[in-house]
């Protein structure tokens, strides 16, 4: 997984319940889980999108 083992991986999740706190997890989960999704639709419309310009440069 990206290079990133097991050991790593509770190191770094370690540090940001001990930076951001138990409290804030959930938010931040939240917006991260917001963020994706924006990504994933904005990625998926480029796609769907991207095929008509194509036809419209051979037709050129």
């Amino acid at each position: 997984m990206f290079g990133i083992g097991m050991p790593e991986l509770i190191i770094i999740l370690v540090i940001i319940l001990i930076i951001f706190g138990a409290g804030k997890l959930p938010e931040i989960g939240a917006g991260m889980g917001k963020a994706i999704r924006n990504f994933k639709g904005a990625t998926s419309e480029s796609e769907k999108r991207e095929p008509d310009k194509l036809e419209e440069k051979k037709e050129s």
